[in-house]
């Protein structure tokens, strides 16, 4: 896999901003399918910082391995906030991390709706110890950029996501 120049630059930043913090990171990837895992783990030393990354494609995957509710995901679709948060959450939950990244969105070039067209993206971060009514989330709509497009979209607000707070 080859990464973009900028992209593993801006990779390498959070995780030595992360390593100087003393944080560990996890993300919970669905239409990225684990890319924001990969930039990070190309860059050299990233174990010590990255602790793991859940790639839950379908919505089985987001109940059986994040505990995302299915009630959740029946009520406010694959692509929201609330399961963006649940995902966090639950990558939190099932891992070591302190700060946990979820992505999960529409790539295409199918599978838009009027709601939620080709190119919507939501993000969640969750912080370990954190308020519980502290909800970091976001829906982005970066347009019918292409498949790959959204996706490196994506892949690059997810990043910016896991600098760690000034």
């Amino acid at each position: 896999m080859t990464f973009e120049p900028d992209l593993l630059k801006l990779a390498e930043a959070v995780i030595n901003a992360n390593r100087a913090a003393g944080k560990m990171l996890a993300v919970a990837e669905s239409c990225t399918g684990g890319l924001v895992a990969g930039a990070l783990t190309e860059i050299p030393g990233s174990s010590d910082v990255f602790d793991r990354g859940f790639v839950t494609y379908s919505n089985q995957a987001k109940t059986q391995m994040l505990g995302v509710s299915p009630e959740i995901i029946d009520t406010f679709g694959a692509v929201s906030i609330a399961v963006a948060w649940a995902m966090a959450q639950g990558a939190l939950a099932k891992s070591d991390a302190d700060v946990a990244v979820a992505i999960t969105g529409v790539a295409g070039p199918g599978g838009g709706s009027d709601k939620k067209p080709v190119g919507t993206v939501v993000f969640a971060r969750a912080r370990r110890g954190a308020d519980p009514k502290e909800i970091v989330a976001d829906q982005r709509q970066f347009g019918d950029l292409g498949r790959s497009g959204v996706r490196d979209q994506a892949v690059r607000c997810a990043l910016e996501l896991l600098m760690p707070a000034p």
